[in-house]
């Protein structure tokens, strides 16, 4: 049976995984991988919520003026069903800081000649891209609107989220704005895969109910912080199955100072794809290691077994993407690895990752 994991925003072409059982994992370190999802760690029961969370409800009133429903319009293409002109989708997004701008999922305003944002009380204001990365598939607009409609919301440090802890998710699900869903933490350390094909790292996954058009929107925890942004569901019908899978804070809060900077995103590349390793051994397995590429340049080959990085062990391909991902364009690794049975080291210059 096939898994479908499909992007969240209205009209969002469905991205199939194929991961049936004993399927191997793949981590997107070139510009072509992908990756299965990780291991359920769901302990399928809620935590005790802490002395002095806020309600639901609680959470709701402080946090609705934040979230906003973004709608843009792209150009359709000639070809399509309905021949060329405009077309419209809409997601879900909050507002970020004092200056307007607003956090949403990069697939939400994928190829938008403009947007609108509308907020709780119904008022709509224009907005412009500013930046946009379709590895974390993250992106920042700017809002014209006044101060006085601007309430941030404070993002939580997600390292800190823990299975069974309860989550809201607030968003325009099939375009019913400003509406409130709960669940839990299922699993953390998911991977998904972003719109140009690399690996999102470290997802969240939750039971909270998520459909088409939330994407964009706030995964918050119970202190009304936002714990991730939420992205895609695994669904065989389309539509809300109790899997959904948000890109946590960490990340967020990385790839926004980026934007905000220099209104891009550069992510370090190694230039392989991986695997687990055929024998059981702990590390990533090199299942393909691209012409060119700075994996290429330090002589490493298909086969090898990259077991540590700056001395760090590596015990899977999505530890070993977590580790690249942690490094800049141009930073010097030591890489650890295992050919023939006999242990190897070798010092690559990473490079910029492919759009």
């Amino acid at each position: 049976m096939k898994r479908t994991v499909t992007k969240i925003s209205a009209g969002a072409a469905a991205l199939v995984i194929a991961a049936g059982t004993g399927a191997a994992t793949y981590a997107a370190l070139d510009d072509g991988g992908t990756t299965a999802l990780a291991p359920s760690s769901s302990s399928g029961t809620a935590q005790t919520v802490k002395d002095g969370a806020l309600t639901i409800g609680q959470i709701y009133d402080r946090t609705n003026a934040s979230v906003v429903e973004i709608t843009v319009t792209t150009q359709a293409p000639a070809d399509g069903p309905m021949g060329s002109g405009t077309a419209q989708a809409q997601g879900s997004g909050f507002v970020y800081d004092s200056s307007g701008h607003v956090i949403t999922n990069a697939h939400v305003v994928d190829g938008a000649e403009s947007a609108k944002v509308r907020f709780a009380d119904g008022k709509t204001y224009d907005a412009t891209v500013v930046g946009v990365d379709a590895s974390t598939d993250l992106a920042v607009l700017k809002v014209e609107a006044p101060s006085s409609a601007l309430h941030p919301l404070e993002l939580a440090d997600s390292s800190q989220a823990a299975v069974g802890d309860v989550v809201v998710a607030i968003g325009s699900p099939f375009g019913l704005e400003n509406s409130v869903t709960t669940g839990i933490v299922s699993a953390l350390g998911r991977s998904m895969k972003a719109p140009n094909g690399y690996t999102i790292t470290g997802s969240i996954q939750t039971d909270a109910a998520i459909n088409h058009c939330n994407s964009g929107g706030p995964l918050l925890d119970l202190d009304g912080k936002v714990v991730g942004v939420n992205a895609q569901i695994e669904s065989e019908s389309g539509g809300n199955d109790g899997v959904g899978f948000a890109i946590p804070s960490s990340t967020v809060k990385s790839i926004v100072a980026q934007i905000l900077e220099d209104g891009s995103v550069q992510h370090a590349y190694l230039g392989v794809s991986v695997t687990a390793a055929a024998d059981g051994t702990a590390g990533a397995q090199l299942a393909e290691v691209r012409s060119g590429t700075p994996a290429a340049e330090a002589g490493l080959q298909a086969g090898d077994v990259l077991t540590a990085v700056d001395g760090d062990a590596v015990s899977s391909a999505a530890a070993l993407q977590s580790a690249i991902d942690a490094r800049k364009p141009g930073d010097r690794v030591i890489l650890d690895y295992l050919r023939d049975g006999a242990h190897r080291t070798v010092t690559v210059t990473l490079g910029t990752r492919p759009s």
